[in-house]
């Protein structure tokens, strides 16, 4: 994906003040509306600046963007730095305002958009009420946290580094790191939030803090892959074991178990270990996709050998379908 140079779709300069920020966006706004300009772009361009007004006006997506943004040129391959999705924390999530009040779908965001702030970064919380405000209660915040899969099937503690958005008394928002232990419960799934209870916003007149939401990502495993609760794997075999069946030491995230592969098994069959998925009620299964590989004809015993194989099984043919 392209990196987005959100103060180029404003026509502005980093240093611009909150003011000129919003005095831009609505002027582009009101000549790209697409119920106003004629451009044959219109609708696009008025998507690229409503994208950057919503980064750039939010001083903690501003704070992170500007991290990053030191980093990239507008149009340069981007793709997040590693551990980026689970460092920075954003205050409530809710559904976005427009400039007329009305709710901006998060899916008229790009995908550099998500991969910055998520999909739900679209949204601030809404204004409060005259009650809310006059109560003064700590607001909540939301980050993202990555774990390995291990984690889930065992539960862990793990200390993970928050880069949290700290206002100055001038207020200029500069990014500080803050350390949270944090207890991984056992049966954990991608997606699902933890809550860490008041460790949000500190609230004011004696009101309580807000809590803090971390939502779930699974790092990208070697072997393993997720869907839901169920997790997959590759099972590579030799021709013969698939053939012939065998019994394979195969590998689990909860440790290794004795697999049997029943005689005459073709390459793509799923086996289902029942209840060895991610732990639940239900838990998950796990599925072993058998994948044959071929040892290679690199020396005279193997083509003897691949020969006999071909003389052995006359009339074979792996390209039944191709017939007339």
């Amino acid at each position: 994906m392209e990196f987005r140079d959100y103060y180029a779709s404003l026509g502005v300069d980093p240093g611009a003040t909150p003011e000129e920020v919003k005095r831009s966006y609505r002027k582009l706004a009101r000549k790209f509306h697409p119920d106003v300009s004629k451009a044959p772009d219109a609708e696009v361009r008025f998507k690229e600046i409503a994208e950057a007004y919503r980064a750039l006006k939010d001083p903690e997506k501003r704070a992170a963007y500007d991290e990053i943004a030191r980093r990239y040129r507008h149009g340069q391959n981007f793709e997040p730095p590693p551990g980026w999705t689970s460092g920075f924390e954003f205050t409530g999530r809710g559904p976005a305002d427009r400039e007329d009040g009305s709710a901006q779908d998060a899916q008229e965001f790009s995908e550099f958009f998500a991969s910055l702030f998520g999909r739900q970064g679209a949204g601030e919380r809404r204004h409060r009420d005259a009650f809310d405000d006059l109560q003064r209660a700590g607001r909540d915040r939301h980050a993202k946290m990555e774990i390995v899969l291990e984690d889930a099937f065992r539960g862990a503690r793990r200390t993970i580094a928050l880069q949290s958005p700290v206002a100055d008394p001038q207020g200029r928002v500069r990014l500080q790191e803050r350390q949270l232990d944090v207890l991984i419960p056992k049966g954990v799934r991608p997606g699902q939030h933890l809550r860490l209870a008041g460790q949000g916003d500190t609230g004011t007149d004696g009101q309580g803090a807000g809590d803090l939401y971390l939502e779930v990502v699974f790092l990208p495993h070697a072997i393993f892959r997720v869907d839901g609760r169920d997790c997959y794997l590759d099972l590579p075999l030799a021709p013969w074991e698939a053939a012939l069946g065998t019994t394979v030491d195969a590998p689990t995230p909860d440790g290794r178990v004795a697999l049997t592969i029943p005689p005459g098994s073709a390459p793509g069959r799923k086996l289902r270990l029942k209840g060895r998925g991610i732990p639940g009620t239900p838990p998950g299964d796990l599925y072993a996709n058998l994948q044959c590989v071929l040892p290679p004809a690199d020396s005279p015993a193997s083509r003897e050998a691949y020969t006999a194989l071909q003389g052995a099984c006359p009339g074979f043919d792996p390209r039944p379908s191709w017939l007339a």
